[in-house]
């Protein structure tokens, strides 16, 4: 399936309101299944997000921060670290209106090609149960290592 053209640009603190929706969007199925209400989940989600985002920004100093555009209108984000030895997927997501039409996986298989070049491994954590496991482990991530609830996934260059 050909990938519509893609664009990226860095997060600014504008972007603040459309990453805590795609952040929102991430967790939806796993709020569901809570007897909250809506008040009681958004203050958790807008909680768990500015934790995230001050993890990533504090523990992933100098990697891109990137918003996904298609036709200049942000659909996702693309967090990766560029280290000597690794490339790391640090966070991908998508608006679910565009999950599962192959752009995700045409992100990674960018990445792999990048770091095949740069002859570095690929890397991601993820949760044990996320769905996207089956696109990583078709596109040749392994586990090499798990911290609590999260594998590490690794893909050779030479895959």
């Amino acid at each position: 399936m050909p990938r519509p053209p893609l664009s990226f640009r860095p997060i600014v603190p504008e972007d603040r309101e459309f990453l805590q929706r795609l952040y929102a969007s991430t967790r939806a199925e796993e709020l569901a299944l809570t007897d909250w209400d809506e008040t009681q989940k958004q203050a958790f989600l807008a909680q768990q997000f500015a934790a995230q985002h001050h993890h990533y920004q504090r523990y992933y100093t100098g990697a891109s921060f990137d918003l996904v555009l298609l036709d200049n209108e942000p659909i996702g984000r693309l967090y990766v670290a560029r280290w000597q030895d690794e490339i790391r997927v640090v966070d991908i997501a998508l608006l679910p209106e565009y999950r599962s039409r192959g752009i995700g996986g045409g992100l990674l298989r960018d990445l792999l090609k990048e770091a095949a070049a740069a002859n570095r491994r690929l890397t991601i954590h993820v949760e044990r149960y996320n769905p996207a496991l089956r696109l990583y482990r078709r596109l040749g991530f392994e586990p090499v290592g798990e911290t609590g609830v999260y594998l590490l996934l690794a893909a050779r260059p030479d895959q």
